[in-house]
């Protein structure tokens, strides 16, 4: 399904269900803009903060929404980490890549004394601490987060060098009970705790995906109550159901999505009687 292939048929720059969103079309999950402003305000001052929730609930995408909003940050230099579930020695050579710092596994100390060194110049140059975020957290090792907690650490603790997004799924928390990671979790200044999405919550998300795609009317309103319905609060579920049915929508080109076509893709064929299924088999 192609983007022209939208264009010409609904009028729309791109498919609106695709994980691979522009960024202004990423929706602000509820409590996600008070989230937001407590970690602008706390990257003066470095830390953790921590998103977590089930799958499917927007985990990654709120934590893209949160790395373009931070991007927009005068002097504010933002790493992503794509590597979490890495031994600690790639662990700190990524570390290095993100920030400018040239590290060998065979200098660990060295490397631990110039990436501290780097990110004390930049708060002293702008007052800002670098941010570094890390999605799918749960998959980093108990060693690697304790050592990203010494390494970011300062003056008997009493400075923090980095601030760190931690986001991950609900074995996450988990993780801060074990007694090596105790000192991390109390060190969490900010949470996000993403839940299941009332019925309204989804329609507002597909409204303004909607919106952002250039077509607010591509979908009839019974059938956007029904989808929000029946996604069990999450937006994975959501989104899938939608890009199934667009493009059955494009594929017969249909002027305009609507329930008759949820009841066609999603329905349960009709159960025949017994009796019948018999009659049929003999």
């Amino acid at each position: 399904m192609s983007d022209a292939a939208l264009r010409a048929v609904y009028g729309i720059k791109y498919n609106p269900f695709l994980p691979s969103l522009p960024p202004e079309a990423l929706w602000a999950l509820p409590d996600a803009e008070r989230f937001a402003l407590r970690v602008e305000k706390l990257v003066a001052q470095g830390g953790f903060a921590l998103i977590t929730g089930d799958p499917g609930q927007g985990k990654s995408k709120t934590l893209q929404w949160l790395s373009h909003r931070l991007a927009l940050v005068p002097d504010l230099v933002v790493g992503v980490m794509e590597r979490p579930q890495s031994k600690l020695a790639d662990f700190y050579r990524e570390l290095g890549d993100l920030f400018g710092v040239a590290l060998t596994p065979l200098n660990r100390y060295g490397g631990f004394k110039t990436l501290r060194a780097r990110w004390k110049a930049h708060f002293d140059s702008t007052l800002r601490r670098p941010v570094l975020l890390i999605d799918e957290a749960q998959e980093v090792s108990s060693l690697c987060l304790t050592e990203l907690r010494i390494l970011q650490s300062a003056c008997f603790d009493s400075e923090s060098l980095l601030f760190t997004v931690l986001c991950g799924d609900s074995r996450l928390p988990e993780h801060f009970r074990l007694p090596e990671l105790m000192p991390l979790g109390t060190r969490i200044r900010a949470r996000l705790q993403l839940a299941p999405l009332p019925p309204e919550e989804l329609k507002a998300y597909l409204d303004f995906t909607l919106t952002q795609a250039g077509h607010p009317q591509l979908l009839t309103p019974e059938l956007a109550q029904t989808l929000a319905a029946h996604a069990a609060g999450n937006l994975r579920v959501l989104t899938h159901m939608a890009a199934e049915l667009l493009a059955a929508g494009l594929e017969r080109n249909l002027p305009r999505l609507d329930e008759d076509l949820y009841f066609e893709l999603f329905s349960p064929p009709p159960k025949i009687r017994r009796s019948q299924a018999r009659a049929e088999n003999r």
